[in-house]
């Protein structure tokens, strides 16, 4: 896992901030323990309302003669956008890297095109060596709170692994965001190699779904197979 870096820092700061501006939301239970981290946090809570979200106007223009706020703010949020394209989806998932070093290359999934064409594409995955997963996207308009990305592993129909991966939040800004997995492994052996079916979902905390698609991946022994 890489370390926290300045955009995941800024990330974790706007979404404290947002929260801050937008309501105080009651703890839970502590002695409930943690939810699935599937699971969202108003079924998890029946008694849990979710604050009204704000605009990035609104957040903007809240206590505008607050000079230390206003200098979060803008650090945070940066300077206003220019006016964006309301035909754009809020979020724009563009690409996904398959990264290993002890591969030839990356392997980049195009996700700006007919994705249909991507169940008929295979992406091989050396057996036992490390790798990561690299996410890329941008946000328009307004600050997506809660984004995941999930993957479930299926094999002759059958599911085989799930993955959830939380990305965080991120407000509105021209140049694409990018979040790395952890690292994992391979699984190793006979019995593991060949084809699977990976169906892949990014969503955020209003369950809202910002991109589904399905890929092929083929575990082998050497990259080259």
């Amino acid at each position: 896992m890489l370390g926290l870096d300045a955009c995941e820092l800024g990330a974790q700061l706007l979404e404290l901030l947002r929260l801050a501006l937008c309501a105080r939301v009651p703890l839970a239970d502590k002695e409930a323990g943690p939810a699935p981290p599937d699971e969202a946090l108003d079924e998890a809570v029946p008694e849990y309302q979710a604050p009204r979200k704000k605009t990035m106007l609104e957040i903007r223009q809240l206590d505008p003669d607050d000079a230390s706020l206003a200098k979060h703010k803008w650090a945070l949020l940066g300077p206003p956008l220019p006016v964006v394209d309301l035909s754009l989806p809020h979020v724009q998932v563009t690409r996904l890297t398959l990264t290993s070093q002890q591969a030839p290359g990356p392997a980049i999934m195009d996700l700006t095109g007919d994705l249909a064409l991507l169940k008929d594409q295979v992406f091989v995955l050396k057996e036992g060596v490390d790798y990561q997963v690299k996410v890329t996207f941008k946000v328009n308009r307004e600050i997506v709170s809660g984004l995941k990305c999930l993957h479930h592993t299926y094999r002759g129909g059958l599911r085989v692994d799930r993955a959830v991966h939380m990305v965080g939040s991120y407000g509105p800004r021209a140049q694409e965001y990018e979040f790395t997995t952890p690292v994992e492994q391979a699984p190793k052996g006979v019995l593991v190699r060949g084809p699977y079916v990976v169906r892949s979902l990014v969503t955020d905390d209003d369950r809202t779904t910002h991109l589904s698609w399905e890929w092929g991946l083929r575990v082998c022994q050497d990259w080259k197979d």
